[in-house]
């Protein structure tokens, strides 16, 4: 064996009020595809509520809530109108309360999502902002800008909007204000001390229902400097020494989250932070650090591909920024963002990051490239058995347990996404990972609710259904039940020992208490160390593991 990879501290209780989401699974539940109460179409809260005893047997330790919060689903909800409410579509605060209750009685903690970059265009803020003079402070609170040209006619400049199209949007007196999204989603000015006080606010308000912890959206692009003379999307695009970006991930960011680590710390236990922060890894330590977040996203396993050494690199540099941190790493490989990785593993390998490998495919309609449906299931069924035997958090997004596939053909009439209308069709967007889920064979949505679903479900989820899948002792559900259940009793401290194969398409390691997990990421089969096999993501052959599978193994 080699490179005894240690996390800090050396031992620890995941399961300890204080260091819960330490090793913790997470379920990521996009509300309004995850089960609807009242035949709406929509996903809503009291479904979620009912479905409590399904995630208890699954086996998570928590649930990350996508945001629920009042929205003209401009961005899938992340167009937030009221940080301190419920969306009446999706229920009310009382349903809220119940849902927590449901969670908490279960054994669940809660993590909801937060969304500080920017509001929605129908917030009170933006709304009083409009109707106020330029050099207001409603403006203030918000990042306007004097158009250039006569009468302010053109972009004070020539930035790109993340999801297409110009980032300043003219608000008819001359003035523009900057939307690094959608339109309907203006960024605030974290400059603004009103600002800063109103999300302590809003944190103290969902930590005084329940909530455990937060989820932070955009975590790298609240503090910003935009001088007079703004620079042009070139200058932006070009290389900048780290934190000094005008926009993104600089250095002062973390003294709004100094800030909001004492209010985390003022509950007991603490309540813990994530950060969706995409920066380059040097970076990620300090939103993990103990005086900020707590925890920080890593996506390197998510662009990967389906390769032992590439995952053996990730893994280890991953492990080594946390210890520096003193946090605990994540490990994540779909979420409401990108093609679901059953879909993404499936696909020939593509040329620099596989984030947005399957684009093509989703242009095409889901045709080509050809899709290899059982390799794609077999290699994400692998790589997930490994992602739960590592250290750290494992983040696992609704409908993953099922092997779901992405959706690709969606008629572009039932399309949602804000990235394919103002793309004009050339990005697809995410609506293919955000289909409502299946729990039934049968009915108008297989069982996601009384009627119809949001978005089109296609034949073929019948056979991927809760219900289809729940007494299979063959399918991916019962394999996510089996892993979790052993991952909860194994899981201890966070230490991680190599074991050298010798073989360059296998990767082996070894937890505390002899727990052992391989990886065949070939295609010839190959034997197994001595010892007890546990679980395998697909059966032996002969008593050998096969090219594509996972097995655990106490020795």
């Amino acid at each position: 064996m080699t490179n005894v990879l240690d996390a800090q501290p050396d031992t620890i209780d995941a399961n300890s009020a204080a260091a819960w989401w330490r090793q913790a699974a997470v379920y990521q539940i996009y509300p309004r595809s995850f089960a609807d109460s009242n035949g709406d179409a929509i996903g809503d809260l009291p479904g979620i509520t009912t479905r409590v005893p399904y995630l208890q047997t699954l086996g998570v330790d928590a649930v990350w809530l996508s945001p629920f919060y009042p929205s003209a689903l401009a961005d899938g909800g992340y167009d937030v109108d009221d940080y301190r409410d419920v969306d009446p579509k999706l229920g009310t605060l009382a349903d809220f309360d119940d849902m927590v209750t449901a969670l908490h009685d279960a054994g669940l903690r809660l993590i909801v999502d937060i969304v500080p970059n920017h509001t929605s265009n129908r917030h009170e803020w933006f709304r009083e902002a409009l109707a106020s003079p330029r050099g207001s402070a409603a403006r203030a609170r918000y990042i306007f800008r004097d158009g250039l040209g006569t009468n302010g006619t053109q972009p004070p400049a020539d930035w790109t909007s993340t999801f297409g199209g110009p980032a300043w949007e003219p608000v008819g007196d001359g003035q523009w204000y900057l939307h690094y999204f959608a339109p309907e989603q203006p960024d605030l000015n974290w400059k603004n001390s009103e600002v800063r006080a109103d999300f302590v606010h809003t944190l103290r308000f969902w930590s005084d229902r329940g909530v455990d912890g937060f989820r932070i959206d955009v975590a790298h692009g609240l503090a910003k400097d935009l001088p007079q003379s703004l620079p042009s999307q070139a200058d932006l695009d070009a290389p900048h020494e780290a934190g000094s970006h005008p926009m993104w991930d600089r250095d002062d960011v973390h003294d709004i989250y100094a800030e909001w680590r004492t209010v985390f710390n003022s509950y007991d236990p603490p309540r813990t932070a994530v950060a969706e922060a995409w920066v380059i890894p040097s970076r990620r330590a300090r939103y993990a650090s103990a005086e900020g977040l707590g925890q920080a996203f890593n996506f390197d396993l998510l662009e990967a591909d389906f390769d032992a050494t590439a995952f053996r690199d990730v893994i280890t540099f991953n492990l080594e920024l946390a210890a520096e941190s003193g946090s605990s790493t994540t490990w994540v490989f779909s979420n409401h963002d990108v093609v679901r990785h059953a879909t993404r593993y499936g696909l020939p390998p593509r040329a620099g990051s596989t984030v947005k490998q399957g684009t093509e495919w989703l242009l095409s309609g889901g045709t080509t490239p050809a899709l290899d449906a059982e390799l794609g299931l077999r290699r994400a069924r692998a790589a997930t058995l490994l992602e739960l035997a590592l250290p750290g958090s494992s983040y696992l997004y609704q409908g993953e347990e099922l092997g779901l596939l992405e959706v690709a053909d969606i008629p572009a009439d039932d399309r949602q996404d804000p990235v394919f209308f103002r793309s004009q069709g050339i990005d697809v967007g995410r609506d293919g990972c955000r289909v409502p889920l299946p729990w039934s064979k049968t009915g108008p949505s297989f069982g996601f609710g009384a009627g119809a679903a949001h978005l089109p479900q296609p034949a073929w989820f019948h056979g991927l259904s809760v219900e289809a899948q729940e007494h299979d002792t063959n399918s991916t559900l019962t394999l996510y039940r089996r892993a979790l259940e052993l991952r909860r009793e194994f899981q201890t401290d966070e230490r991680l020992e190599w074991i050298d194969t010798e073989l360059p398409d296998v990767l082996a390691f070894s937890r505390p208490n002899g727990w052992t997990s391989v990886t065949n990421f070939g295609v010839a089969p190959v034997a197994l160390p001595e010892g007890t096999v546990l679980v395998t993501s697909s059966p032996l052959t002969a008593g050998l593991l096969p090219g594509a599978a996972t097995a655990w193994l106490l020795r």
